[in-house]
C-alpha cells in the first residue's frame, strides 16, 4: 500500500520510504506538492520546469497512522462558488434564450494602419533615448573629445526619425513588427 505517487513516473510511494523532493518552494506547496522516487525522476521535473538553482531533497514519507492523522485533521474541500445573477441587461438589450448565461459584448479592436499614409505617428514625450553615460564614454574613448549633454537630444531626434522610418517600412509590408530589415542602412 502507497501513501502517494511519483510526481514523474507514478510509481507507488510505500509508507515510510525514502524519497526526494524539490528544493524550490513552489514544488512544495499544497496545490503541487511534488514527491519523487529517485533522484533521476527529479531531474526529469527539474529539466521540465527550468530550475535555475534547485536541488534533490531526502525525504522520508509518514507512517500509515501519521498519514491517518493528518488526512483527518486536513480541512474538508469547499464546494466550487456559486455563479452570480447577472446584471440586468437594458431593454434595447435582446435576451437569450432561457437556459443559456447571457453572452459578454466585447469591442472589436481598431483595424490596423495598412499603408503608412493611413499610419499616424504623432510625436511622443520628448525624453533622451540615448544612454548618455556610453555615448559620453564612445566619444572620449574614439576620439578623446568630451562630449556635451545636448549631444544627447540631437541623436535622441535622429534615433526617433529612424524609428518612424523603419515601422512605416513595417507598416508597408503589413507587419506589426519592425524588423531589422526595415531599418534604414547608415549613409557614409
Amino acid at each position: 500500500m502507497s501513501w502517494l505517487r511519483c510526481s514523474a513516473c507514478k510509481q507507488d510511494l510505500g509508507f515510510g520510504a525514502t524519497h526526494w523532493v524539490c528544493s524550490v518552494s513552489t514544488c512544495n506547496r499544497n496545490n503541487t506538492n511534488y514527491k519523487f522516487c529517485s533522484v533521476a525522476c527529479w531531474d526529469s521535473h527539474v529539466a521540465t520546469l527550468r530550475h535555475r538553482d534547485a536541488w534533490a531533497v531526502e525525504a522520508r514519507g509518514p507512517s500509515r497512522e501519521q498519514w491517518a492523522r493528518e488526512q483527518a485533521d486536513a480541512p474538508a474541500p469547499s464546494p466550487a462558488p456559486r455563479p452570480t445573477a447577472p446584471t440586468p441587461m437594458a431593454a434595447s438589450t435582446p435576451r437569450p434564450p432561457a437556459g443559456d448565461p447571457p453572452r459578454r459584448v466585447v469591442a472589436a479592436p481598431p483595424a490596423p494602419a495598412s499603408t503608412p499614409a493611413q499610419l499616424d505617428l504623432a510625436p511622443t514625450e520628448r525624453e533622451i533615448l540615448i544612454v548618455v553615460s556610453k555615448m559620453k564614454k564612445y566619444s572620449k574613448d574614439r576620439s578623446g573629445m568630451n562630449c556635451s549633454d545636448a549631444v544627447a537630444e540631437g541623436l535622441s531626434d535622429h534615433v526617433r526619425a529612424i524609428c518612424d522610418e523603419a515601422i512605416r517600412a513595417a507598416a508597408t509590408d503589413e507587419r506589426k513588427t519592425v524588423l531589422d530589415r526595415d531599418v534604414p542602412r547608415l549613409r557614409r
